[in-house]
């Protein structure tokens, strides 16, 4: 069933075309003291408390009822047994999706095919720990008999992104290990910029490539395989500077890489859920076994929270229902994910890959086009450095708003009805942020300014500032007359204008609109809060997010783990490689893309 046929979808947007416009969140928290306590839950971890609050949200308890009620309709329990059961839920590929498995430090049997997949996780994970162990202490010497001082990891998308976020934002864990870099796309600046740093004797090279034929990977590797044995000599020496993470292993043989330094992971393994598995060996090295370990039961414990929890009760689930509610009724078209910690500033970026390669797709389960809003753009900065950047937009950008005016002659009174809103310029964000800091310099000076500006933030998005409030600021820093009427506008966190479709009609009086009692702020965010930034709190907060984007993949009716949008580029990339071999003109294309090509050919010398 599509997401807008089911009735419970169908009582929301009635509820939403009558009452939209009346959610004001100012109101709401004046009403209601309790608020933050109706609307918030902490999760007690093994390794400190979680706090999700999302009282600042375009939601009263009604609303989340109805979200409640269409998550249950639309089979969300049901599907989240299938996944953790090893159903082959990707059914355009025909495989599970069991990333679970990877961090299931229960061991409870988990069964694809009849067969416990658990001892073959277990033997990657026991190898895995014995090389971290050689590696770290210094016992796997390279062709010079030196010890390894550097990593470098050669992947792409979810072979890449995963395990850099990760050794960024575990960097504090990472003493006695190795450095890491990440070589992953294929313009040469990045392998040259790389390989200039390091020294052939002492790096460690990881190939992760699944088949070992992804082009990008494989490339890279031949030229760091390259520039390595201009100073080894001997192609023996391969085998002792680089491993793979790949189930091929005849192409890892071919490489000159020995089996033996292979690490498997298997096709219920996602790539944009991979660095739970072998992929993540670069994370393994460069923080120790042990915090990959923590990082593994962090997840294994929000995934326990996320298959048990009431739905009501349920993280991963509310943060998907939020998203649906500002997609699907309120038109938002990006979602903003803004951690208030510096070593956290890959995070957006892996979640861009998560969030838009599981859900950026119009094609339902059944084969059939959708006729409503899937996944959002997901996009962000870690905070304070996003305030100097794009957080105008979020505030003051203009919205749209969606309504009937409907103007009563006998009363000379202008209103509202059927009101709603919509527009590109609704931004729901979710901010993160530690208690603690890993360097709490200047007697943890740093950090409260930080936290500071968190709460501002999350305040200000909410509440907005009314002309009233702008009016006497702007006179108690002793501004009148025209002055003070010509800044005003630009003081007031509303949007300027509302365009009433159906009439086609924008209006700038405010006898008619009074926009800044329509719009104080309103402008929904999420605050998780949590006490250190620790492998394990990283690797439940990873999982959240995980299981947010499957369960919304649920209520789209979607698959999230197929990627059949990449196929076409590189497809046609395989037919241009060769016309780019000889300087002959190019016509085989469209005139756009022949002329790019001819442009380019002409400009290599």
């Amino acid at each position: 069933m599509a997401l807008n046929t089911d009735p419970n979808f169908q009582k929301l947007e009635q509820w939403y075309r009558a009452n939209g416009g009346s959610l004001n969140m100012r109101a709401m928290f004046e009403s209601d003291p309790q608020r933050f306590g109706k609307f918030s839950t902490t999760l007690k971890t093994n390794d400190g408390d979680i706090l999700l609050d999302f009282s600042k949200n375009l939601i009263n308890q009604e609303v989340l009822t109805m979200l409640l009620a269409l998550a249950k309709s639309r089979g969300v329990e049901e599907a989240r047994e299938k996944m953790f059961t090893g159903e082959k839920i990707n059914f355009t590929e025909n495989r599970a999706v069991l990333h679970v498995a990877l961090r299931n430090r229960s061991n409870t049997p988990i069964l694809v095919d009849g067969k416990d997949v658990m001892p073959e996780v277990n033997r990657v994970l026991d190898k895995m720990k014995a090389f971290c162990q050689k590696v770290r202490s210094g016992e796997w010497k390279g062709f010079s008999g030196k010890s390894i001082t550097d990593v470098v990891n050669i992947g792409i998308g979810g072979s890449d992104l995963g395990p850099l976020m990760v050794t960024e934002a575990l960097k504090p864990y990472s003493a006695g290990g190795p450095n890491v870099w990440f070589v992953s796309n294929i313009d040469g600046t990045h392998m040259a910029k790389t390989l200039k740093q390091l020294d052939p004797e002492t790096t460690l090279f990881i190939i992760a490539s699944k088949t070992f034929t992804t082009q990008e990977t494989i490339t890279n590797a031949e030229s760091a395989r390259e520039w390595f044995l201009k100073a080894a000599g001997d192609k023996s020496a391969v085998a002792k500077h680089f491993v793979a993470l790949s189930t091929n292993a005849a192409k890892v043989k071919d490489f000159g890489i020995d089996p033996a330094n292979m690490f498997e992971f298997w096709d219920w393994v996602g790539g944009r859920y991979s660095l739970w598995s072998a992929i993540g060996l670069s994370i393994a090295l460069h923080v120790g076994f042990e915090n990959f370990e923590q990082l593994l039961s962090g997840a294994h414990w929000m995934d326990n929270h996320f298959r048990s929890a009431p739905l009501d009760q349920n993280v991963p689930v509310l943060l998907a229902l939020l998203g649906v509610w500002y997609v699907n009724f309120f038109q938002a078209e990006t979602h903003a994910m803004l951690p208030y910690d510096q070593y956290m500033h890959r995070f957006a970026a892996y979640f861009q890959q998560g969030d838009m390669e599981s859900n950026g797709k119009y094609i339902t389960k059944d084969g059939s086009r959708v006729n409503y809003h899937t996944g959002p753009i997901v996009w962000g900065e870690p905070g304070t450095n996003g305030q100097h950047a794009f957080y105008q937009l979020i505030h003051q950008g203009d919205w749209v708003l969606l309504g009937v005016l409907v103007f009563s002659v006998a009363s000379s009174h202008s209103s509202l009805t059927d009101v709603g809103f919509t527009g590109t310029r609704m931004i729901p964000a979710d901010f993160m942020i530690p208690a603690q800091s890993q360097h709490p310099i200047r007697d943890n000076l740093h950090h409260k300014i930080l936290v500071a500006n968190f709460l501002a933030q999350t305040e200000a998005l909410m509440k907005g500032k009314t002309a009233e409030e702008a009016r006497k600021e702007l006179e108690a820093a002793g501004m009148s007359g025209d002055a003070l009427e010509k800044l005003l506008p630009h003081k007031v966190s509303t949007p300027a204008s509302a365009v009433l479709f159906g009439l086609g009609v924008q209006f700038h009086d405010k006898s008619l609109v009074s926009l800044s009692k329509v719009f104080q702020g309103n402008k929904p965010s999420n605050s998780i809060v949590f006490k250190k930034l620790t492998p394990f709190v990283l690797g439940a907060l990873i999982a959240m997010y995980e299981h947010k984007i499957f369960v919304q993949g649920v209520m789209w009716n979607i698959n999230s783990y197929d990627q059949w949008g990449v196929e076409l580029g590189k497809q046609l990339a395989k037919k241009i490689e060769p016309e780019l071999k000889d300087a002959s003109p190019v016509s085989s294309h469209d005139s756009s893309t022949n002329g790019l090509i001819n442009f380019l050919k002409q400009n290599f010398a």
